[in-house]
């Protein structure tokens, strides 16, 4: 009595829809097959079903290591902001100005960490790995959601190449274009916090015992976001607590309920909804450490 197989979902697609990058570490496959058998072959049925599933990524997962074009592009963008700053630093010296650049580069503190809110919150909420220019963004943060430990295991350029590559397009024309020190002095603080916004994300999500000292002082005077502050936003319903480099703005901007009034505005202009509304689900359960749990 011969059984004869034939798939009713071929291998080969499922990983059409993972991103390259998880590929070799996030995806587990498991088959099930199951057949019926009869003397007569005009009615044998097979069926085989393929279930896809993620599994949190290890700490030695290769797609957590920096690589030398992470490191040329972080490398690229502080030399962008070396350059601005020394232009403003220098500016000053011979043009008598040291309160207004100061002044600048304050500002450019304090709106780096309302702008570091603005996007955190627009790429938590809209758009998938498709948008354009930011899909590999908004799936990354989509996996810290369900995994916010591996941002610890992340090397430095590894985490922070990304916005490297922006600041080094966006800092290096104006560095060219301009001496103006006033100008440099916030273009340099704000491209900073802005690139540098991810490390201090990562600190955010450390062991206090394992962090410097320094990185928990700035934390606890307010300087750097704190790991009590930011760990408000991992905790349902996901939708507060979105500014990642003080975390001044997030108390005003939650009270006011700034995000909530331009959620409302882009639903019922565009009809689109936020995934806050809808979340928590099971893309953003917080897993554990498997592999410090292993060992």
């Amino acid at each position: 009595m011969a059984v004869s197989f034939q798939t009713k979902y071929p291998l080969r697609p499922i990983t059409n829809n993972i991103s390259r990058t998880q590929r070799p570490s996030l995806l587990h496959v498991r088959v099930t097959c199951s057949a019926t058998t009869t003397t007569k072959p005009q009615t044998n049925r097979e069926k085989l079903v393929v279930e896809k599933r993620f599994v949190s990524p290890l700490s030695n997962d290769p797609t957590l290591q920096s690589t030398w074009s992470h490191r040329l592009w972080v490398a690229a963008g502080c030399t962008t902001l070396v350059v601005s700053l020394a232009k403003s630093i220098t500016g000053g010296v011979g043009s008598h100005l040291w309160l207004e650049p100061a002044l600048a580069g304050y500002a450019g503190y304090v709106l780096a960490d309302l702008g570091s809110g603005v996007y955190h919150w627009a790429i938590d909420n809209y758009g998938d790995e498709s948008t354009p220019l930011v899909g590999a963004q908004i799936e990354a943060f989509q996996g810290h959601h369900k995994w916010p430990w591996t941002i610890t295991k992340r090397q430095f350029a590894n985490n922070l190449h990304a916005l490297a590559r922006v600041i080094t397009f966006t800092v290096l024309p104006l560095d060219l274009a301009f001496d103006d020190p006033v100008a440099h002095g916030f273009v340099s603080t704000f491209a900073f916090c802005i690139m540098f916004s991810q490390q201090f994300h990562a600190w955010a999500h450390g062991t206090k015992s394992k962090l410097p000292p320094l990185v928990v002082a700035l934390q606890d005077v307010g300087v750097l976001v704190s790991r009590k502050e930011h760990g408000e936003h991992h905790r349902a319903p996901y939708n507060n607590n979105y500014c990642i480099v003080s975390g001044a703005w997030n108390k005003v901007l939650d009270e006011s309920k700034a995000f909530e009034a331009l959620e409302m505005a882009l639903y019922f202009k565009l009809g689109v909804r936020p995934r806050s509304w809808s979340e928590p689900n099971s893309e953003w359960t917080e897993e554990n450490d498997i592999s410090t749990s292993q060992a």
